[in-house]
């Protein structure tokens, strides 16, 4: 009884493993893509709900969430542009 029981646990835990391993590669992994820039590109920046009250006086679903667009004039380091 006890090696039934371990084996199914075996069998439930490989199945878990495939669901997971499949639900990452088809979802998770693609919304994450490397975003990078070259110099003279054009950017749109994020802006966080406080700034969007303290920079333009509007708060609530009308607040804009983007700034911009913004050239790239230098690329400092890999995550870092001017």
């Amino acid at each position: 009884m006890v090696q039934l029981t371990t084996d199914k646990v075996r069998v439930i835990r490989k199945r878990m493993k495939e669901a997971q391993d499949r639900k990452k590669k088809g979802y998770a992994n693609n919304q994450k893509r490397p975003l990078e820039f070259q110099v003279g590109d054009k950017v749109f920046l994020k802006v966080a709900p406080w700034k969007c009250i303290i920079q333009f006086g509007v708060k609530g679903k009308l607040a804009p969430r983007y700034i911009g667009p913004f050239e790239i004039k230098e690329r400092i380091r890999p995550v870092d542009y001017c």
